[in-house]
């Protein structure tokens, strides 16, 4: 059925794979839903700007990985995400464990976000 992720199926691929203990309402799958959306925008701000809030993407990255899982949260950031994001995404990524080095492959990682992990 998910053979192919689309806009059109993500909030059901994505509601199939949401994972939330303490779930109380409808609120909060929307506001994790939101959070693809919170790390583009903090992507596009360090290209556009050079800031980087790492803490601030890992902090999102380790809620969305949580609630949907590894596989489903990398096929909706695949969706979400375009190619420049990527370079900035992918050591992120590997920093947290949720992918290994093998992975993209054909993704350059930016050096400074590179850098910026290692002194955390």
């Amino acid at each position: 059925m998910f053979n192919e992720l689309t806009e059109e199926n993500l909030f059901l691929f994505a509601a199939k794979h949401y994972y939330n203990p303490v779930m109380g309402d409808i609120e909060e799958f929307y506001e994790d839903m939101n959070r693809f959306k919170y790390i583009k925008r903090l992507i596009n701000k360090y290209l556009e700007t050079g800031t980087l809030s790492e803490r601030l993407i890992i902090n999102h990255l380790i809620t969305v990985y949580n609630v949907f899982g590894i596989d489903p949260a990398n096929r909706i950031l695949e969706l979400k995400l375009n190619d420049a994001h990527w370079s900035v995404l992918k050591p992120f990524l590997i920093f947290l464990k949720y992918i290994d080095n093998h992975k993209y492959v054909d993704v350059k990682m930016d050096k400074k976000v590179v850098e910026v992990l290692r002194t955390i």
